[in-house]
């Protein structure tokens, strides 16, 4: 062989080579290039889990409570009683008989002592005369002892008063006994208290 034909083989040895590595090399760049991209996709790491002991509830404080203060439910305020005295009267008369007179103190002195107390005077008769003779007869009565009370100091507008004649008999007896007891006059509490009448 001469020498021309060998260096130009040397030169086209070295020619495929160099393409050689050339090829080799941007193949192995694009293997990099196309690693490093995938590698920058998230990796998901799982770990194993770690087991935490149950956490021990916080201790619960015993609050005492306080000792129960009973309370005292006030009641409504009873009406107080008020006890009047019936006063009689005489058969046919409407003035107030010397024997009711203390009677009648006492009733006024008892709405004295109470001043919010509003009464109602009954007058009655007894069975004898017309009915509307009676009711005449049981007005007067009532009025009668209302003058009496207003005289002793009692306010008027704490009074009214009412006949019933003899339409509400104590005794329906038809003798002077029965007669004596109907003939009379009742006081009632109409506000503020609780009326009782003694006889």
């Amino acid at each position: 062989m001469n020498r021309v034909s060998t260096i130009a083989r040397t030169k086209e040895y070295d020619m495929f080579h160099s393409r050689l590595f050339l090829i080799v090399g941007l193949a192995l760049a694009v293997g990099v290039v196309g690693l490093n991209g995938c590698s920058s996709k998230k990796k998901v790491v799982i770990q194993p889990r770690q087991t935490k002991e149950p956490e021990k509830p916080a201790p619960v404080t015993q609050v005492k409570e306080a000792p129960k203060v009973e309370e005292k439910v006030k009641e409504p305020e009873k009406p107080k009683e008020l006890r009047f005295t019936t006063i009689y009267f005489d058969f046919d008369k409407s003035d107030i008989r010397g024997d009711q007179r203390s009677g009648m103190v006492k009733n006024a002195q008892l709405l004295q002592e109470n001043k919010t107390a509003k009464i109602r005077i009954e007058g009655h008769c007894d069975e004898r005369g017309t009915n509307e003779y009676n009711l005449a007869l049981g007005q007067r009565r009532a009025d009668a002892v209302k003058t009496f009370l207003v005289d002793y100091g009692i306010d008027s507008a704490r009074i009214s008063t009412i006949s019933y004649g003899e339409e509400r008999p104590v005794d329906s007896g038809h003798n002077e006994n029965a007669w004596a007891k109907n003939r009379r006059a009742e006081f009632f509490a109409i506000s503020g208290n609780v009326s009782l009448n003694t006889r």
